[in-house]
């Protein structure tokens, strides 16, 4: 039996221009942050690692996983991937944070949504280590975001702004989300948390670890990168491209992003990190090329769409933070790093 396609959006009135607001507070809150120094990223500011890998498409795929023409036969792409911390500022690695992973993949064909960038021939992927988020859309979102400004009133500014029964709910989860990792970046999931359209049906997306690896000690203020830099010199680091189709408005909401969907999940893709040494010469230009890129859920096909409250909320702030740090336009090709 195919997924379901009965999926839909509901899309309030006034909220382009909320979310227009939104993406101002977001730019003010970048400037501020920067302070003399040019702009960062808004939000995920600090990178662990920009690096190189290839995405491989996979043979054999069930006809639903084929609908879409990135996925639609076996082909392997280059590609490039930071790693980063959720948080405005770029702080020790041990700090509570969420933690991220954004894939860009090039030479991909077809026509993308954001306008003006139309032919850009790049496709890409971001996820975090959760699989839903705390928030069930924008406005709780940005809530938290505003009371992370002053951590020590975080909690007060949360209860006053949304009650004490949500708020709670919202501090619980969030917190279970900033952890500490325990796990090197190369044994973490990451998972979209948000669903995208995947041709006629709505899909979330994950990358899955291949190898678990031991469990991470590291103290030093940058040791998430460290660690995925130790293992690149000596073996590649390898992840499956998994998705999880819609079935119901209940069990997989589009709007609501505070629910984990429930599903199997099926293997589409594999993305690569070869053997590589981040702190050659070579290593150190392509994290330096990564860091002036923007990574956008918006850069995508038009049948990989974002979908819902949060992805649409995404489609202004994104160009806001990207315009503010003067990003490098898309690339149709890499440069040459060696």
């Amino acid at each position: 039996m195919p997924p379901a396609t009965d999926w839909k959006e509901v899309v309030p009135d006034g909220e382009a221009a909320r979310f227009e607001r939104y993406a101002e507070m977001f730019g003010a809150m970048q400037k501020r942050h920067a302070g003399e120094k040019d702009p960062a990223r808004a939000l995920h500011a600090k990178g662990n690692l920009g690096l190189e890998a290839e995405l491989e498409v996979l043979p054999d795929l069930p006809e639903e996983a084929r609908v879409v023409g990135l996925f639609g036969k076996p082909a392997k792409y280059r590609a490039l991937v930071r790693y980063s911390n959720g948080a405005a500022r770029r702080q020790h690695d041990r700090k509570p944070d969420v933690r991220g992973i954004a894939i860009k993949v090039l030479g991909v064909d077809g026509k993308k949504l954001i306008p003006g960038m139309t032919d850009a021939t790049t496709q890409d992927f971001l996820a975090i280590r959760t699989p839903s988020v705390p928030m069930a859309n924008a406005d709780e979102f940005v809530t938290l975001v505003r009371a992370a400004e002053t951590p020590a009133l975080l909690p007060f500014k949360v209860l006053g702004k949304l009650g004490l029964r949500r708020g709670f709910r919202i501090l619980k989860r969030a917190l279970a989300g900033f952890k500490i990792p325990t796990m090197p970046l190369a044994a973490t999931a990451y998972y979209s948390a948000l669903p995208i359209s995947y041709g006629p049906y709505a899909v979330h997306y994950a990358f899955m670890p291949v190898d678990t690896g031991a469990p991470s000690a590291g103290q030093e203020p940058h040791f998430l990168g460290a660690e995925l830099a130790a293992r690149l010199r000596v073996a590649p680091v390898v992840y499956d491209l998994k998705i999880q189709f819609y079935r119901d408005a209940e069990h997989t909401p589009i709007e609501d992003a505070s629910v984990e969907w429930d599903g199997p999940w099926v293997t589409i893709a594999r993305l690569t990190l070869p053997i590589q040494d981040p702190t050659s010469s070579r290593g150190v230009k392509v994290a330096a090329y990564v860091e002036q890129l923007a990574f956008d859920p918006w850069h995508a096909r038009e049948d990989l769409r974002p979908l819902g409250n949060i992805m649409r909320a995404r489609n202004h702030a994104y160009r806001a933070s990207t315009m503010g740090r003067k990003a490098l336009p898309e690339p149709t090709s890499l440069p040459e790093f060696d």
